[in-house]
């Protein structure tokens, strides 16, 4: 089947408290966008990527194509006012018949094994959705009270969510949500019965603030022009 990832690096990253949004900033001299299109275009060598960015930007961001040596692979499409509708821009993009991941482009440790797991497994079952453990307590509140809920009933929801396009497709075709927190909400609503959960990644976090941008420093390897 064909092979369709949406890069969605539609946000303005207010939360990193700088003008620039956060999928730009540098990590050993290249964007955090760069390393996430590297490792999908690593992942197979037949897929393709619709990245999904914010106005303002088209020249970074046909630069940063350009710099990865497989910019003929990669499409653009604006983004929209939520991450539901910059996915929906992206998704129009798709074919039928195609397996299609839908990633944040700020989680640039992503590795190729899980892109693949996540293929495989949703060839399997439909849809492939990588989740982590949780390693605090947790509890949830519920007006005055706090109730305590056991840790290993909670899985921590990572990207790529992983679909056949047929499942996809359909559920984004409905009206924004303010419960649709990512692609697996929207299925579910669609199909109303469960995604199907694979084992995610530690290092496969998402950039938020500027700890998290120091550590993914430290975790990646200064690029060596992989592709040239």
């Amino acid at each position: 089947m064909e092979k369709y990832a949406v890069i969605v690096a539609g946000g303005s990253g207010s939360r990193m408290g700088t003008a620039l949004p956060k999928q730009f900033l540098l990590i050993h001299n290249r964007p955090v966008l760069w390393y996430t299109l590297n490792a999908f275009l690593k992942s197979y060598w037949d897929l393709q990527i619709i990245l999904v960015f914010p106005a303002g930007f088209s020249d970074r961001v046909k630069g940063i194509c350009e710099s990865t040596g497989f910019a003929e692979r990669i499409q653009l499409v604006m983004g929209g006012n939520t991450r539901f509708h910059s996915v929906q821009n992206g998704l129009s993009l798709v074919p039928d018949s195609s397996v299609v991941f839908v990633h944040d482009a700020v989680r640039c440790l992503v590795s190729p094994a899980l892109i693949n797991r996540c293929y495989e497994e949703a060839l399997l079952f439909g849809s492939a959705i990588p989740c982590i453990d949780s390693r605090d307590s947790v509890r949830i509140i519920r007006d005055k009270d706090y109730e305590a809920v056991k840790r290993t009933d909670i899985k921590l929801v990572q990207t790529p969510q992983t679909f056949l396009s047929g499942l996809l497709l359909p559920a984004y075709q409905t009206q924004f949500r303010e419960d649709f927190t990512d692609d697996a909400s929207v299925v579910e609503a669609n199909n109303h019965q469960p995604v199907h959960l694979v084992a995610g990644e530690e290092n496969n976090f998402k950039i938020t603030n500027p700890l998290d941008l120091a550590i993914a420093g430290k975790l990646l390897q200064p690029p060596q022009d992989p592709f040239r």
